[in-house]
């Protein structure tokens, strides 16, 4: 349940503040979590992130203000964030699908963008198969890259499968192998400073203890407590499938709560018949 009232802290913060010059950062920092969590937390649970729902909301608001309103456009404009009359038109015209003048005119349909109210969902009955694993700290060596926070909820982003893509082509696999104590293969992901705008992934294989090659990085993962999925399919969107249903239905109803460590994708011939591959999440009993 402290899952489901964080989100909606979250939600009363932003609406609260939402004429303030607010960003998912300083919503992060109000309910007391990373920039990285927050961020993917509220984007799998809403389908949006807080920087576009505040957005949307701002936008939604400034068409019902100018509808029934005579202040000036460029009044209106500041008030809800924008430095000029061009990029308020700019933005308004994106969202309701016409200008700020002729949202004036009588009759002219606006769109409204409603605040969220998070609420537990009950269909029906499904079963979501995981496990609790315990597990000893141990090191990867890993190709690693930044990508930006909002690749997370970007319908259709393909940065990432590309990093993987580019991996496979580019003799990464073939290094790892080299100095690797198995073959399993890990897709790591951390968690970041609340002052970043960016999270790191790695493409990695246990290390053995050998030189690290030129390019490489020891990820040292640390959590010991894990639940552990299956991703049942075989192509990459079972992931995301899987993440959506951890973050409303696993984490809010479950005894367990995510930390903010290293999670990842494990990827490994032993995993069993149409396992794509498993996600591990790092957490300690509530």
């Amino acid at each position: 349940m402290d899952f489901i009232q964080n989100l909606q802290r979250a939600i009363d913060y932003m609406e609260e503040n939402i004429l303030e010059p607010i960003t998912y950062e300083d919503v992060a920092k109000h309910v007391y979590m990373s920039n990285y969590h927050f961020h993917r937390t509220f984007s799998l649970v809403t389908n949006i992130t807080a920087n576009k729902y505040i957005r949307n909301r701002r936008l939604s608001m400034a068409g019902q203000e100018l509808s029934i309103s005579d202040a000036k456009v460029i009044d209106i404009a500041l008030k809800y964030g924008y430095d000029s009359p061009e990029s308020f038109t700019k933005a308004f015209t994106r969202f309701h699908g016409i200008s700020p003048n002729k949202a004036r005119n009588a009759g002219t349909e606006l769109k409204s963008f409603n605040p969220l109210i998070i609420k537990i969902k009950l269909e029906g009955g499904t079963v979501m198969d995981y496990r609790i694993e315990e597990r000893e700290p141990f090191k990867l060596l890993a190709k690693v890259r930044k990508f930006k926070n909002e690749i997370i909820s970007e319908e259709g982003n393909t940065d990432i499968p590309d990093f993987w893509k580019e991996s496979s082509e580019n003799g990464v696999f073939n290094v790892l192998k080299q100095k690797a104590s198995n073959y399993d293969v890990y897709g790591v992901c951390a968690p970041i400073s609340k002052e970043s705008t960016h999270f790191d992934y790695g493409i990695g294989m246990e290390y053995s203890g050998d030189t690290v090659p030129e390019g490489y990085k020891i990820w040292e993962v640390k959590p010991t407590l894990w639940a552990v999925f299956k991703c049942i399919g075989k192509d990459p969107e079972c992931i995301g499938e899987i993440w959506e249903r951890i973050f409303s239905e696993f984490l809010p109803s479950s005894e367990y709560s995510m930390l903010d460590d290293t999670d990842f994708e494990l990827y490994s011939e032993n995993l069993g018949e149409n396992v794509f591959c498993e996600i591990w999440i790092p957490v300690k009993k509530k």
